[in-house]
């Protein structure tokens, strides 16, 4: 007897067909779909086979793989939903001076969005993705912890998601390590799939690539930002910029200046067009400031609550104190100093293996 119908999210890797094929075993109707989100050829690049965060090789993967288990698949197209909001966003931050989160972007508002609207015009009651998590409900709120598997935990990238998606979300990788997802598709004889790469690139700059693609997007950007100052943490010219969209804090290579000691990109200052270099621990901070906030666990954020913080995705976490102001925005005192907290990049919240939530940082 059928557990009910799902929507799983297959981009032809080896995560997202191994959740199909577990969710199939354990009874329930898949349904396949694989997002179509990014054309690169068409932005100059010289990959002309990728098409979003899937090649055509992949999609055919995903596809075949569903015929062979005897389930539905499907391609939706959502590049146009994803252009408008995820590569602009990319852009308009950069060009602010910040380093922007996509994958964040990407989940909260574009692929649960487009997951949800077609799980229901399929009469879905779930949806599946091959993210390395785990949700339970708990207390009338569906709460996200880390997986099993702390070398692939993607629970940071899933803290902009809503209660309402979490009540519909599955994650079947949750309790597995990769290793043992590796060794279920060799048992089930998808030995091919069990050596596929995995990719760490943003999906829409599969070069890795970011300022080439920041120029192909915005005619004569480099022009425009070009020859700014570099100036060290008193203000003293050392040289000049190639724009400050193309660095990033806590930048060491690339900076085109020689001063016989590493230095590394502190601040990037927008409105005046200089980049801000300093020593390597210039780039320590005690304090920072976290905007556009969304809880998992509770409503809220637990007043004067002790929490783990994560600064970027592969940070290991620093013990914080973290209190929302008047403009609901949520202030940060770790306890010990942390390097390189970048102004765009996400600031994740855990009460042990769960996660709180978590904003964008904003200083």
């Amino acid at each position: 007897m059928s557990k009910g119908k799902v929507l799983v999210a297959m981009s032809g890797g080896i995560d997202s067909s191994v959740c199909a094929m577990l969710l199939h075993e354990e009874g329930y109707e898949v349904i396949g779909v694989t997002m179509k989100t990014w054309d690169y050829a068409s932005s100059g690049g010289n990959n002309k086979k990728t098409t979003g965060c899937c090649s055509l090789d992949d999609i055919n993967d995903a596809r075949i793989l569903a015929v062979n288990y005897g389930f539905y698949h499907m391609i939706i197209d959502i590049r146009e939903e994803f252009g408008d909001y995820i590569i602009d966003n990319f852009v308009s931050e950069y060009t602010a001076g910040r380093t922007p989160n996509p994958c964040v972007l990407c989940n909260t508002h574009i692929k649960w969005d487009a997951l949800l609207r077609r799980a229901d015009q399929l009469g879905c009651e779930f949806i599946a993705t091959g993210h390395y998590a785990n949700v339970r409900e708990e207390n009338g709120r569906y709460v996200i912890s880390k997986g099993k598997d702390e070398n692939k935990d993607q629970s940071y990238v899933l803290w902009g998601l809503s209660q309402k998606a979490l009540a519909r979300t599955k994650f079947p990788l949750g309790k597995f390590t990769k290793p043992e997802i590796r060794k279920m598709a060799l048992d089930r004889g998808h030995e091919d799939l069990a050596k596929k790469s995995e990719s760490y690139e943003i999906c829409f700059v599969p070069d890795n690539d970011y300022r080439g693609f920041l120029k192909r997007k915005v005619s004569g950007l480099e022009e425009q930002v070009k020859g700014g100052d570099l100036i060290d943490m008193q203000g003293n010219v050392l040289g000049q910029h190639e724009g400050y969209p193309f660095y990033t804090i806590g930048q060491r290579k690339g900076l085109g200046i020689a001063t016989g000691e590493p230095l590394y990109v502190i601040r990037i200052n927008p409105e005046d067009n200089t980049v801000v270099l300093g020593q390597k621990e210039d780039l320590n901070r005690k304090t920072m400031t976290v905007r556009r906030p969304n809880f998992i666990k509770y409503d809220k954020l637990p007043e004067q609550e002790e929490i783990l913080t994560k600064v970027r995705y592969k940070d290991s976490g620093m013990m914080s104190r973290a209190v929302v102001n008047d403009s609901g925005e949520i202030e940060v005192d770790f306890y010990e100093d942390v390097k390189g907290i970048a102004p765009g990049q996400s600031a994740v919240f855990y009460e042990g293996k769960d996660l709180l939530g978590g904003g964008f940082i904003t200083r």
